[in-house]
């Protein structure tokens, strides 16, 4: 049974295979729930209002459905995050369209005829910036899916102890203080807890596509 925090899970192959039958509801809502943050905040990041950004989570969702039978479910063809980084990355160019001068329009409307080949047509509006952003935010969703399944795997207590010194970087004798232990408590929880979280790392990162 898939609990909450295995959807944090980057989104492996078979899913992907998966989504290539549009009336599969539950896989369409596993890819939503996994990458709608991560879209959604690097379109934040890239510049896009709120409603831009919302917008943005929309338009590469459904692009990413018109085109889902062009990809090919092959690890040795290429990465699933960099097709859905390129259409990500169009639609957030759309957006910035959106804002050009009414004379522009024709522009948009031939940047939307694809999402695969379209990246290449269209300038981006921050330039290599928005491949670093997005680098970042996957990181960081890899970093909170590990944190979320470790959570379950350890106690309260340590896991708190860990997010406040390691996370929040609370320095350690604030840690012991705020929750009443020793110091010597506090780089147990560091050093085991850290290293579970390591681990789990590199395990997802064997699963990333």
């Amino acid at each position: 049974m898939t609990t909450r925090h295995d959807r944090l899970i980057p989104t492996r192959w078979s899913l992907i295979s998966r989504l290539k039958d549009w009336d599969d509801r539950a896989s369409w809502k596993d890819f939503f729930d996994i990458y709608w943050k991560l879209i959604y905040g690097v379109a934040i990041k890239a510049g896009l209002t709120d409603v831009e950004a919302e917008e943005v989570v929309q338009e590469t969702v459904i692009t990413v459905a018109k085109h889902i039978n062009d990809f090919k479910t092959d690890p040795a063809r290429g990465s699933f995050k960099g097709w859905l980084l390129r259409v990500t990355q169009s639609r957030v160019g759309d957006q910035f369209r959106k804002r050009s001068p009414p004379g522009r329009s024709h522009a948009r409307r031939n940047s939307r005829a694809s999402g695969t080949g379209t990246a290449e047509r269209v300038p981006d509006p921050v330039g290599n910036q928005l491949e670093s952003i997005w680098d970042a935010e996957w990181e960081k969703n890899l970093v909170d899916a590990a944190l979320e399944r470790i959570k379950q795997r350890v106690s309260p207590r340590q896991y708190q102890i860990f997010y406040l010194n390691v996370v929040k970087k609370f320095p350690a004798q604030r840690v012991a203080r705020v929750l009443g232990v020793n110091a010597a408590q506090v780089y147990l929880a560091k050093y085991r807890v850290g290293g579970l979280v390591k681990r789990e790392i590199r395990i997802l990162e064997k699963k990333l596509i």
